[in-house]
């Protein structure tokens, strides 16, 4: 017999150690080669094991145990042959065999019971055996049904349960099902209540272990508050322009580049155009040194059911609004699918996060490790601003920037905040420079 060692692969040089999250086939089965396997969960995303060879499987790991790159799986035997798969014509009966039922059926039928005489001298008929055991058909047609022969009433000789007896199951079967749950209702109601104290409320606990990825979020973002001098400077963003811009060429914008006008291009855009304003935002220590970035890889918080997750948006500075657009829509359908690959996480030079799609008016978002600074969006609220002696009803929204104080200073923060806030409240600029007017005039 050939066993094939099955075992955790390589998936990246910071990931050693993974958690078997579920099996996807069973012990024993026999598995094609390239089959999924097992679900595993890393540090920053889930993943598929295939099988390297085709045979047969003995499963080694259990769920939920975490297991070292390298570490043993399961077994495949290869000498095992692939199953066989059952022949149509052996789920049909054949002439002979269903003639061979009827014989038997009728010569059951008519054998003869032992008679027997009980204590008063009269004569009387004992259950055999055939007492509500079901003939061949019969059994096949209850079988089909799920119909237990229990619930048969037979009409046969002896008692037993004939084909007619079988056809006319299914409706006698319902009435049987719906008197069982009459006398359940009865009981159950017959059962002494226990009343509450104080209402209706429960004092239940339950106990449940903490997957690898939100393990590894609650221990880095104590590292950054641990670690890292983190500040938070806020400003708010009058969204009246970008309004204005969507409602007029939203539509024109879909059929034309075949994704929606969303507000994450706009605000991925200004953060791009303002990192390379300042350079400090878009770094990070190293050591004793500082790395400086001359791309934007813009990270874009998307909330999974297995937690937080930051897929990044390469050299976003690139990009057209469509472009970003379609990268967000690409990375928050894998995100809800459980797709992310490290590849879509790793690196990212600055982070994004939109607590405003859950309600949030105002809050302080954490950095990013190793990252220097992070931008948290919020809910977009009319309210009443003075705008040119007047007081308006605008859309506004505030915006929060966490940073590490080591490497950024209070005057470069507060520069980058109030430059994203320009570049939003002016998009033109995104489009044609700071001055729109000048760049026109040179075209």
């Amino acid at each position: 017999m050939s066993k094939i060692e099955i075992k955790v692969p390589t998936i990246g040089e910071s990931v050693t150690e993974v958690t078997l999250a579920s099996w996807l086939v069973e012990d024993g089965d026999y598995v094609k080669l390239d089959q999924p396997l097992a679900e595993f969960e890393s540090d920053k995303a889930t993943f598929e094991m295939p099988a390297e060879v085709a045979g047969t499987i003995t499963r080694v790991a259990k769920e939920g145990d975490d297991i070292k790159v390298g570490g043993l799986v399961a077994y495949i035997d290869t000498d095992a042959a692939a199953p066989q798969k059952e022949s149509p014509q052996s789920t049909v009966d054949s002439p002979q065999k269903n003639e061979e039922i009827k014989v038997e059926e009728k010569k059951q039928e008519h054998e003869v019971v032992a008679q027997t005489t009980v204590d008063n001298g009269q004569s009387t008929v004992d259950k055999s055996y055939a007492t509500g055991t079901p003939s061949p058909s019969a059994k096949k047609i209850l079988d089909e049904k799920g119909v237990d022969a229990k619930d048969v009433q037979g009409s046969g000789v002896d008692g037993r349960i004939t084909k007619e007896d079988a056809l006319k199951s299914q409706e006698s079967g319902a009435k049987s099902q719906d008197k069982k749950e009459e006398v359940k209702e009865t009981v159950a109601a017959k059962q002494p209540t226990i009343e509450k104290v104080s209402g209706d409320f429960s004092r239940s606990e339950r106990s449940e272990k903490m997957t690898r990825m939100r393990k590894t979020i609650s221990r880095r973002l104590v590292a950054v508050k641990n670690e890292t001098a983190m500040l938070t400077t806020f400003n708010e963003v009058d969204m009246t322009r970008i309004h204005e811009i969507r409602a007029q060429y939203k539509k024109a914008f879909e059929e034309k580049k075949g994704i929606g006008l969303g507000f994450m291009s706009f605000f991925t855009k200004a953060c791009a155009l303002a990192l390379q304003k300042y350079p400090a935002i878009n770094a990070y220590i190293d050591d004793e040194n500082i790395i400086y970035h001359d791309y934007c890889d813009i990270s874009i918080a998307v909330s999974t059911p297995k937690g937080l997750v930051v897929p990044v948006i390469r050299n976003a500075e690139s990009l057209s609004f469509a472009e970003v657009e379609k990268e967000v829509k690409r990375l928050a359908l894998l995100g809800r699918d459980g797709a992310l690959t490290l590849q879509d996480m790793e690196g990212g030079t600055f982070t994004i996060t939109n607590g405003g799609v859950f309600g949030s008016l105002m809050s302080t978002p954490i950095i990013n490790q190793p990252q220097s600074a992070i931008l948290g969006m919020h809910k977009i609220q009319d309210r009443p601003m003075a705008i040119n002696g007047k007081v308006e009803i605008r859309p506004m929204m505030y915006l929060a920037l966490s940073y590490d104080h080591r490497i950024v200073d209070g005057k470069e923060s507060v520069g980058f905040l109030v430059t994203v806030k320009d570049y939003l409240e002016n998009p033109e600029k995104m489009l044609f420079g700071d001055d729109p007017v000048r760049t026109l005039l040179e075209l």
